[in-house]
């Protein structure tokens, strides 16, 4: 059976027959060549390097990022609307008092 393995169903279990995940020093960030030295584990590790397994977490960490500023501008928000809610209530109670001032400098 030559089939290749996958990151699910890998080729083999024994640790000793796949290739170390290690980054290759020659390999530029980002490129398609094969991240192992063992030549006897080249089929079942074609697509694992090591930019793919770490795909998903770069993922996660840019979607918690993302709504983590979201919570900050709805918290920015929510606080000026606080603000300007309170600004108005403070404006009203002023009126009051200068109304029930005049009021009572005119009896």
């Amino acid at each position: 059976m030559n089939t290749a393995g996958t990151i699910d169903r890998p080729f083999t279990h024994d640790p000793k027959k796949q290739a170390p995940m290690k980054p290759s020093t020659s390999e530029p960030s980002g490129s398609a060549t094969p991240d192992f030295t063992t030549t006897g584990a080249t089929v079942s590790r074609q697509n694992r390097t090591r930019e793919m397994q770490l795909i998903p977490e770069a993922l996660a960490r840019a979607h918690m990022h993302e709504r983590l500023h979201e919570a900050e501008r709805e918290n920015r928000a929510m606080r000026l609307a606080v603000a300007r809610r309170m600004q108005r209530r403070a404006e009203r109670a002023s009126l009051r008092a200068r109304r029930a001032l005049a009021m009572a400098v005119m009896q």
